[in-house]
């Protein structure tokens, strides 16, 4: 279960983050809301699932999804740019969050 709640709160991470693009600094009231509201129920979800996972690799992890979402849809959702290279080095962030999974132990 602690997993579970690690995964929703990387891909509440990878919301947020792309919700700063539309907060203007914060002062555009709804998106600042919506992104908000995932800033925190992330950091809550991360915070029960720490309880029982080690806090090292549960912040890793979440951190990666997080990353790993944003730079998917800053690609797919805002045009940014899905060069090879770019491509290459997602994928062995993916390689690295499921690595850490896998060896953590729970």
């Amino acid at each position: 279960m602690a997993w579970i709640l690690v995964i929703i709160a990387g891909l509440l991470e990878s919301g947020w983050a792309i919700g700063l693009k539309y907060t203007a600094g914060f002062t555009k009231p709804i998106p600042s809301l919506f992104t908000a509201a995932a800033i925190i129920l992330s950091l809550f979800l991360l915070s029960i699932a720490a309880r029982s996972l080690p806090i090292g690799t549960a912040y890793a992890v979440w951190v990666g999804i997080g990353a790993l979402g944003a730079a998917i849809l800053g690609i797919v959702w805002l045009g940014e740019p899905a060069t090879p290279a770019r491509i290459f080095f997602l994928g062995l962030l993916l390689v690295s969050i499921v690595g850490l999974k896998v060896t953590a132990g729970h």
